[in-house]
């Protein structure tokens, strides 16, 4: 690296970024179980499930636009390279597992395949085999991507550049990894699933509510009796696991149920409560997964049109910027951009704003253009009014012709009789 190279890296660097790395060139190790989060947020909770691949497929689905100097441009080979990132994949499928690993784990790594100086294939990694390697600068100076045994670090220049793209969500308390919205919505995700096992407990083992035991009235335990019952009842009458389960009685004991039932202990309504928190943490509204007893939105439209708005829209434009200014030197220059006119609920509620701006009768042609995202045009900036229409007072004005006459004069010349009608 010459002086000239190493006097720029010492200019871009902040001041406070050799105080994040105590071990410089040592991995820094994300704090969560990336695992027990796809294992229990994902593979077994149907709300996180269904969450995570409402967000995927609307992100996924998305159509990409390439612009230079705000001209579109119609073809370009960085749209080749997202519609077909690789043999493996189609875009729909890379997009979705990518958005699928950063919803999880709140990183998702992308890898960019070079022919020369052209990258021709790009790949999506899971974020458990991914570590980052702290540089001296607070700047990460490689990515290691290890799978049992085997390694292959990519390594990142004075700039920042690497062949490893790292999209992460915010984390206030980690400086290298984000954080997924199943950590937030951890709780909520833990209560479904204990509900859910719970209530299949009772389903298999032909449900009774807990109570006491009760000896006879004569009856004592020893220590040693006591112990073991209290050992048995632990082992295999206690958690979701064994709700419900028949107990054997012996030496005259009786069972006494004490227990409130699941209706009275509301078990539905926790359920049903966890999963409106689940909805909440991925930020899709509770109407779009099917969830009962929420109803924030009046209708499904508005439900969908929120969940573009507030969750999608701003993840694809992440996306969109982390692509451009990654890969968009690259390809001469190019800025993507999503198509959101192809979205239907987006569509539905431009359809309503243009009707609007054309029913109003004080726009110019230019500011109605301008509502519609055209361009202005000459001889624009004027209003356009109903020929049938005129103002209050000019309709309350007495006639008058250009020779002087006025209504009743007119009147009289032409014969009218105001009695007659």
């Amino acid at each position: 690296m010459g002086i000239f190279d190493f006097w720029k890296r010492e200019g871009k660097e902040s001041r406070t970024g050799a105080i994040l790395v105590q071990n410089s060139a040592q991995a820094a190790w994300t704090p969560r179980d990336y695992a027990s989060f796809a294992k229990e947020g994902y593979q077994q909770n149907v709300i996180a499930y269904q969450a995570i691949n409402r967000i995927a497929e609307a992100v996924a689905g998305v159509k990409w636009t390439a612009w230079r100097n705000d001209t579109e441009i119609t073809e370009s080979p960085l749209l080749d390279l997202l519609k077909r990132p690789n043999a493996m994949q189609s875009g729909y499928e890379f997009l979705i597992a990518h958005i699928g690993f950063l919803m999880i784990s709140g990183n998702a790594y992308m890898e960019r395949v070079k022919v020369g100086t052209q990258t021709r294939e790009l790949y999506t990694h899971r974020p458990d085999r991914m570590k980052i390697v702290a540089g001296s600068g607070g700047m990460p100076s490689a990515y290691v991507y290890s799978v049992g045994q085997r390694n292959v670090t990519f390594e990142v220049d004075d700039l920042g550049g690497s062949d490893i793209r790292h999209l992460k969500l915010f984390n206030p308390t980690n400086d290298w990894y984000g954080m997924g919205p199943i950590e937030s919505g951890a709780y909520a995700i833990d209560q479904h699933n204990e509900a859910m096992t719970w209530m299949q407990a009772l389903l298999q083992n032909s449900a009774r509510p807990s109570g006491a035991l009760q000896t006879r009235p004569d009856g004592t335990l020893t220590d040693e009796q006591f112990l073991r019952l209290k050992r048995q009842i632990e082992e295999q009458y206690s958690g979701a696991g064994n709700a419900g389960r028949p107990m054997l009685l012996e030496g005259g004991m009786t069972w006494q149920s004490m227990g409130l039932s699941p209706v009275d202990i509301a078990l539905l309504e926790t359920k049903y409560s966890s999963a409106r928190d689940i909805s909440l943490a991925f930020g899709v509204p509770p109407q779009l997964l099917n969830i009962q007893g929420d109803n924030t939105y009046s209708n499904y439209e508005q439900a969908r049109l929120a969940f573009y708005e507030d969750t999608v829209i701003p993840l694809i434009n992440r996306v969109a910027d982390d692509l451009t200014n990654w890969l968009g030197e690259e390809f001469g220059g190019v800025e993507l951009r999503p198509d959101l006119d192809q979205i239907p609920a987006i569509a539905e509620k431009r359809l309503a704003l243009w009707q609007m701006a054309d029913a109003a009768a004080d726009l110019t042609i230019n500011e109605r253009r301008a509502l519609k995202g055209y361009e202005k045009i000459e001889g624009g900036d004027v209003i356009l009014v109903n020929a049938g229409l005129i103002s209050l007072a000019d309709a309350a004005a007495p006639l008058k012709l250009e020779n002087g006459l006025d209504g009743k004069t007119i009147a009289t010349l032409v014969g009218y009789d105001k009695k007659a009608g």
